[in-house]
């Protein structure tokens, strides 16, 4: 059997559709300096197989092409936007890490309703900081609004921020996949999710107006240097993205994310991330909860 780097090219492939290695490399730098994003070589077939749409699309001949355009001439600085969202992978569930919502419920949002027992129907501000299209925005909503209907006490505002302008256009619709709602419970389902008049061959649901005039969705990149939003943000979901990043960018995201919440709110991480939180002026308090203290 050949090596790996003794193969003989595909007679099937064009050598203009192929990304060299090189090429992968210098892209995946700067993926990681622009938006933080790792990019190993186990990726390099996907990036390629999703940049030849691009090509196409644009008009481009072959894929050093496009990297010379984009990277060193700076001739489609317009592009660094469908690059991104080319390559970033949107995986998202609505209800993902059910136990986070549970405890967002049964903990969090009366101890910070306890804060501010003196204040008459407070506003709770809630960011889902890599919302993707949104299924974790709209779950915190759901949880959030049967609250209020049981207790109105409170007022609550939803904020989701993603670097993809696709999944935020996604995100904005509130449209999805009906076989999405899955995890949804019943009665949840019933009240917030529209279903379709007419089956389709792939029917799609959508989110009722009344959530999703709740949720406001931006871009924002979280390797920018700072972030223009409010610093009194109450409970903050960073879940399942700080591990595509290098570590020290890890620990950069949180200490800035960490910068906008009030004094006792609280931020989740992943479950496979929670090490990235121990840091001073955060204290676990569950499972990859921390709260600012």
């Amino acid at each position: 059997m050949l090596a790996a780097h003794n193969r003989l090219p595909d007679p099937d492939v064009d050598p203009a559709d192929s990304l060299s290695n090189r090429d992968f490399e210098r892209l995946a730098t700067f993926i990681g300096n622009k938006v933080g994003i790792r990019l190993p070589p186990t990726k390099r077939l996907m990036v390629e197989g999703r940049l030849r749409k691009r090509l196409r699309v644009l008009g481009i001949p072959d894929m050093q092409t496009y990297c010379r355009l984009v990277i060193e001439t700076r001739t489609l600085d317009s592009e660094i936007t469908h690059l991104i969202d080319v390559i970033t992978t949107n995986k998202t569930d609505f209800f993902r890490e059910v136990e986070h919502f549970d405890i967002m419920r049964d903990r969090l949002v009366p101890a910070l309703l306890a804060e501010r027992s003196r204040e008459r129907m407070p506003l709770l501000k809630i960011w889902s900081a890599a919302a993707s299209t949104g299924a974790e925005a709209y779950t915190a909503a759901m949880v959030l609004h049967d609250m209020t209907t049981r207790r109105n006490a409170f007022r609550f505002a939803i904020l989701g921020t993603d670097i993809s302008t696709a999944v935020l256009d996604q995100a904005r619709s509130g449209v999805y996949p009906a076989d999405m709602m899955a995890p949804v419970p019943k009665d949840m389902r019933a009240r917030y999710v529209m279903e379709p008049v007419r089956k389709a061959l792939r029917p799609e649901v959508r989110i009722v107006p009344e959530l999703r005039s709740l949720a406001s969705f931006e871009r924002l990149n979280l390797m920018d240097e700072t972030y223009p939003y409010d610093r009194d943000v109450d409970i903050i979901f960073v879940r399942n993205v700080l591990i595509y990043f290098e570590k020290e960018d890890q620990s950069a995201v949180v200490k800035r994310l960490a910068g906008h919440l009030r004094p006792r709110g609280y931020i989740m991480l992943g479950h496979s991330e929670s090490m990235v939180g121990n840091m001073p002026g955060l204290a676990q308090v569950a499972p990859a909860v921390f709260q600012k203290i």
